[in-house]
């Protein structure tokens, strides 16, 4: 027997759990990058793939929030995760995910970057 859904999709753990990582997480993630003075490479790169990694849940997210609020008697979900707002919802992954594979670019380049230059310096 399945259990019966919430009355609305924004009393579920998954929602607060997507504002969270939408919201939150980021926001921690962009604060840390601005406030120090020196960031090492690594940690560059590792902020970069967990931006990805966050965009790709929360589009893992929005999708199991659609389903379930197709199936919830509230309008209120209906009216964000169905409509044409929902389209809106998906901005977020899209820029948090475009940040973190831009960050790792900058790292990845300027690696090569410095290691052509080397490379020149040393065979010449």
């Amino acid at each position: 027997m399945t259990p019966l859904p919430a009355a609305s999709v924004f009393v579920e753990v998954r929602f607060w759990l997507l504002v969270a990582l939408s919201v939150v997480l980021p926001v921690a993630i962009y604060a840390a990058l601005l406030v120090r003075r020196a960031i090492s490479r690594t940690t560059v790169v590792l902020f970069g793939l967990v931006l990805v990694f966050i965009a790709g849940l929360d589009v893992y997210l929005l999708q199991g929030l659609t389903k379930l609020a197709r199936i919830t008697p509230s309008l209120a979900d209906d009216a964000v995760f169905i409509s044409e707002l929902s389209i809106a919802l998906y901005i977020f992954p899209v820029m948090f995910g475009g940040i973190g594979v831009n960050l790792v670019s900058h790292v990845l380049l300027r690696h090569l970057s410095e290691a052509e230059e080397r490379f020149d310096r040393e065979h010449r």
